[in-house]
């Protein structure tokens, strides 16, 4: 079979990823990317080296006004209206929205007037738009939504292992916090933030620990509707270039002992939620995760319980690798169902 072929909007840091992400799938492929506000060789440039993921292992050059990644030919537009990009001419069916600005069905539903057949936004949606979490609820996609969300990096972390735990011991309420890596929308030094609203985001992100809002645990509630209204979150932004931390505290409806948590997650990532939901009993930190493909690793040893029904338990992911990965296995799982 061929490979499902990608679009991607916006190349910023998750839409390099994903491409990334898409060529090392023998079962996905990029076929156009549209960019704006970068010019072609600044594009290699960019795809080409990576701070944080390292060089790329195969090869990128800039031939007739296209990228060629690994001898593959991608398309590459400069449209700011989504529906005049080209997608349909270039081939591809899927497009990741991942400009952060097309975050609703009705904007990001303009790509499909160039001919693609569903989007993907790399975002949570900023209306209904259906979510879906690769290991959580995508097994009910049904095809009929030409507009999806693969929702955000944490929703993605935290999903799994909430389901896992409530589908074991319930989960009667919880909070998270998400010690998480700076994001491109921070400043550098002080100044002010984006949108202006959000004072203290605008603080410098390499010398601050910035509390900051999240819908990643409320969202848990629209992929898991047992668990709607029973979790919220907040964050905070610290000074560490890639590699977040979700810490769920969690009172269960039945109550287990530390180590039957620990036993229910460890089968879990071996089972029903391999290669998404990992497991480690190792003395790790948050280095010894980047670019690891997984959307969530339960730390065994971090999790601490203050009786058998409230309990905190921590999972690790690379908020941007991790992420990416689980968008191409979307953009699969869609096209399988979409036959």
């Amino acid at each position: 079979m061929a490979p499902v072929a990608l679009g991607i909007n916006g190349f910023g840091r998750i839409g390099r990823l994903v491409c990334r992400a898409a060529f090392a799938n023998p079962d996905a492929t990029v076929v156009a990317i549209n960019d704006p506000f970068m010019d072609l060789e600044y594009m290699v440039y960019l795809f080409k080296y990576d701070s944080t993921h390292g060089g790329y292992k195969g090869t990128v050059v800039a031939e007739n006004g296209n990228l060629v990644i690994d001898g593959h030919v991608v398309r590459v537009f400069s449209e700011r209206n989504p529906a005049q990009i080209p997608w349909g001419e270039a081939g591809a069916d899927y497009v990741c929205e991942s400009t952060g600005v097309f975050t609703t069905t009705e904007a990001a539903s303009q790509h499909i007037n160039g001919g693609c057949k569903k989007v993907i936004i790399s975002a949570p949606p900023k209306d209904n738009t259906p979510m879906y979490v690769m290991g959580v609820n995508h097994d009910k996609y049904d095809g009929s939504a030409h507009v999806v969300s693969n929702a955000s990096c944490t929703t993605n972390c935290l999903a799994p292992l909430a389901k896992v735990i409530h589908d074991k011991f319930g989960i009667v309420e919880g909070l998270m916090t998400t010690v998480h890596a700076v994001t491109a929308n921070q400043l550098t030094v002080d100044g002010p933030s984006r949108g202006g609203k959000d004072w203290r985001a605008g603080r410098g992100a390499g010398a601050n620990v910035i509390p900051a809002s999240t819908g990643a645990a409320k969202a848990v509630g629209k992929v898991l509707p047992a668990l709607n209204g029973k979790l919220t979150g907040m964050a905070f932004r610290v000074p560490v270039p890639d590699v977040s931390v979700v810490d769920l505290t969690v009172r269960l409806e039945r109550g287990a002992s530390l180590a039957a948590i620990k036993a229910a997650v460890k089968e879990a990532s071996v089972g029903a939620m391999a290669g998404i939901l990992g497991y480690t009993e190792d003395e790790v930190v948050s280095q010894d995760f980047v670019s690891d493909k997984r959307s969530s690793i339960f730390d065994a040893n971090a999790c601490i319980a203050l009786n058998d029904n409230f309990v905190k338990l921590v999972s690790w992911y690379d908020n941007e690798w991790g992420y990416s990965n689980r968008l191409v296995d979307l953009v699969l799982h869609m096209a399988t169902v979409d036959k």
